[in-house]
């Protein structure tokens, strides 16, 4: 129908033309052509829809031919009529079947554009709503027209979740519009900057040491708390948030929680300003040596450890330091975390105060009496103990008498026949032994064992077993360069001269002997007071007769004498190399028949020879 009312138009007008005479036809020929003029691709062109069909719409636009829409650029086709004016851009002149083509979406988005570069600049407010989210940033509509929000540009500090702000309407900033690529680049975090910077500019002219002011928790760090005080963030750190101990400041607060703070110092100049928290209470160290006199009995928590002691809140802001030293009377207490934790209620003693310095030191071994007190009546001088060796040094072993209390045997106390060189020659950790308490000492802490007092001494009984004369069996213990140690029995040693092993003449006593060789020899001196037993192998094949009545003479006149006698301890020394002494006379006869040597020169020889 529509078409038809079309085609009678066409037929009109061709009609009234035929009429014209030749100068009107020429008049009119010029408007049609100056018509034409303004339908050019791309501009933009008033029209009428005439008709609405399935997928498109047919527009008359006063050309030689109607034009068609996409129906799929109008959002809602039932508000779409014949006789709506529209504006449209005229995107083709004619296509195949020589229709115009024209689109009303580009033709809204040309003018939406040329609304926003006449009305917005660069530097420009304007207020836009976020439709998506793209790679780097947001898309903000404009006025219809489609903006790039950067990542970096949403807030004033990172946001790295852009999903709520996604439907959000905000103000924004021009940074850049591109009239070429029809692009615009917005910013809220300059806008944001800039209303801060003037926030802060107040803020700063009015604030003021001393005053109290609310904000809001921006941000946690190690060391502080950053609060926004409405424009202007200040620094909470982490010593101005308590008296007590704050390990870390998400302690006490967290992200956006509101805070009541006390101003404490502003400079203008950097735009800082330092908060306090603790500041708003009273500092309970003012009166604290009178709350916690020393020698004062309390109560308090175990806040850290230390591997030197352990710090005790005695109340919120006090603690003090009990050392490991002043833990256990008795305990050997290396770290405090081996014997308390964390949140441990415990009671201690104040041992002394230092306000200035804000530092008190406590004691727990304080609170119970001392077992060193009482040690000289439970374990009295003479006394015999039971014991466990728990440790050796190089002078003696410690033994554990109860917990905490130890005694110490020194090693001359350890035998009375043997020297000990280390503990470790008779004892091993973990043994029970027996020992006699020589020396009580309380103040020092200290308790002298003896290992060898425990135990009867065998040469107060030696003249019993040995005599003078008589032969005995023995093991070869050691070998000197001036003769042989014999074990007659355990703890008993004897010694055999070199000049007394055999009648032929012996240059080196391991030529002959070595440790552990089963002996015969025969006593020839017994000296209990200096605890010496003279050996002799070569008086074995002597007859017990004859030995007595020639005993003067079959000993030498050195022997006789007891020069050649020592000190079993002494001969002990010099087996092992620790001593020079040892006295038969400092030089000694060349049985060869040569000169005298003396008889460091003679061992040096004998080194010689070995090497």
């Amino acid at each position: 129908m529509d078409t038809q009312v079309v085609e009678e138009k066409k037929q009109h007008v061709d009609f009234d033309t035929a009429a014209f005479v030749d100068d009107d036809r020429e008049a009119m020929a010029r408007m049609y052509e100056e018509t034409l003029k303004d339908f050019t691709e791309g501009s933009i062109v008033k029209g009428k829809v005439l008709e609405v069909r399935g997928n498109e719409i047919l527009v008359d636009i006063g050309y030689k031919s109607e034009g068609v829409i996409p129906a799929a650029e109008f959002e809602d086709l039932e508000k779409v009529a014949p006789g709506d004016e529209l504006d449209v851009l005229l995107a083709e002149m004619e296509d195949e079947d020589g229709m115009v083509i024209l689109s009303k979406e580009k033709a809204d988005q040309k003018l939406r554009w040329e609304r926003v570069l006449e009305h917005y600049n660069e530097g420009s407010v304007v207020q836009g709503t976020v439709k998506t989210r793209v790679r780097g940033g947001l898309i903000v509509d404009v006025d219809g027209v489609d903006a790039f929000l950067p990542g970096s540009q949403i807030d004033v500090s990172p946001v790295y979740n852009t999903e709520p702000y996604v439907g959000q309407t905000f103000e924004f900033k021009v940074l850049k519009i591109s009239p070429e690529r029809q692009n615009i680049i917005v910013s809220r975090r300059e806008l944001i900057e800039e209303r801060l910077r003037v926030k802060r500019r107040e803020l700063l002219a009015t604030i003021e040491s001393g005053q109290m002011r609310k904000g809001a928790v921006k941000n946690i760090t190690d060391f502080g708390v950053f609060v926004d005080l409405d424009g202007l963030d200040g620094l909470l750190h982490i010593t101005d948030m308590s008296w007590g101990r704050v390990k870390h400041p998400s302690e006490m607060v967290s992200v956006g929680e509101e805070l009541e703070v006390m101003i404490l110092d502003v400079d203008r100049e950097r735009e800082r300003v330092s908060l306090g928290l603790k500041q708003k209470t009273r500092n309970p160290w003012d009166d604290i040596e009178g709350k916690y006199p020393v020698g004062s009995r309390l109560r308090g928590r175990v806040v850290n450890l230390a591997p030197y002691g352990a710090f005790v809140e005695i109340e919120e802001g006090v603690e003090g330091l009990v050392h490991v030293s002043e833990i256990s009377w008795t305990k050997r207490i290396a770290r405090a975390a081996d014997v308390m934790s964390v949140g441990d209620e415990v009671d201690v003693v104040v041992l002394g105060l230092n306000k200035e310095e804000q530092k008190i030191a406590l004691g727990m071994r304080q609170t119970e009496a001392n077992p060193w007190d009482t040690v000289q009546e439970r374990y009295p001088v003479g006394s015999t103990i039971s014991g466990t060796v728990r440790n050796f040094t190089s002078y003696g072993a410690f033994v554990e008498l109860e917990e905490g209390i130890d005694g110490m045997i020194h090693v001359s106390d350890m035998s009375w026949t043997r020297k000990i060189n280390h503990p470790s020659e008779i004892l091993e950790k973990g043994q029970t032994v027996q020992a006699v308490i020589l020396e009580v000492d309380p103040q020092n802490q200290r308790i002298s064992l003896g290992l060898k007092q425990a135990q009867e001494d065998p040469w107060n009984t030696i003249t019993a077993r040995y005599q003078v004369g008589q032969l005995v069996q023995g093991k070869v213990t050691k070998v000197a360069s001036f003769g042989a140690f014999v074990e007659l029995e355990e703890g008993v040693d004897g010694l055999v001269h070199i000049s007394q092993i055999s009648d032929e003449h012996v240059e080196k006593v391991r030529d002959v002997l070595d440790v552990g060789k089963d002996v015969e020899a025969r006593i020839v001196k017994i000296d209990r007071g200096e605890r010496r037993i003279g050996l002799s192998m070569r008086a074995v094949a002597v007859p017990e007769e004859e030995f007595v009545r020639q005993q003067e003479e079959t000993m030498p006149e050195g022997l006789r004498r007891g020069e050649h006698m020592v000190d079993l301890a002494g001969a002990f020394d010099e087996a092992l190399g620790l001593s020079e002494e040892w006295r038969p006379g400092e030089r000694e006869p060349d049985r060869s028949g040569g000169r005298r040597k003396h008889r460091k020169d003679r061992r040096r020889d004998e080194d010689d020879e070995d090497a």
